[in-house]
């Protein structure tokens, strides 16, 4: 049986020495090694640069977000309906599996969380995930539609783009601009 190690993953906050995936804006660096079970912890850390905006999606996996730097809007389920709520430096965000969800950074600085979820969607990250490797640059179709496929495969659901729409969200096309 292996010897199990203490390891300590320095400079969160900043970088770390994990490798960086781009997820068609967002980046995660993947902190937990990911067991080949669907129940097994992840944790990531995860950067929402300015202006980008995650599209209210679902899946049966909870996710915990850590704000550690920045700030950004959270989509809830308010009294109303649907409304964005800031979240900040310190703020810990939980959101159940199969609750419909979003967030966006309305900041001209970037909101770096500590992401805790099931190995499940760590692996979906790595399915999808780009290696960084230079400035970001919008999603060509083939990155799209591998996208799309990938959510079929792992049982996720995105939003339609009215669906988006009717709460604030326009979703590029597949130039990476805006529309539909």
């Amino acid at each position: 049986m292996p010897t199990k190690q203490i390891e300590i993953i320095r400079g969160v906050g900043q970088a770390t020495n994990q490798p960086v995936l781009d997820v068609l804006g967002p980046t995660v660096e993947i902190l937990t090694p990911l067991s080949d079970g669907s129940d097994g912890l992840c944790v990531m850390r995860g950067v929402v640069p300015p202006g980008v905006t995650v599209p209210l999606h679902s899946h049966d996996d909870p996710e915990d977000f850590y704000i550690v730097a920045g700030s950004q809007q959270i989509l809830l389920q308010g009294e109303n309906g649907h409304e964005w709520q800031d979240a900040h430096a310190g703020d810990y965000i939980r959101v159940p599996g199969g609750v419909p969800h979003a967030h966006r950074n309305v900041t001209d600085e970037a909101a770096i969380d500590l992401v805790f979820t099931t190995a499940r969607i760590g692996h979906f990250f790595q399915d999808v995930g780009r290696p960084v490797t230079g400035p970001p640059e919008p999603p060509d179709p083939d990155q799209l539609a591998n996208f799309v496929a990938a959510v079929a495969r792992h049982g996720y659901t995105l939003a339609t783009p009215e669906e988006n729409a009717a709460v604030g969200i326009q979703l590029p096309n597949s130039s990476g601009r805006p529309g539909s």
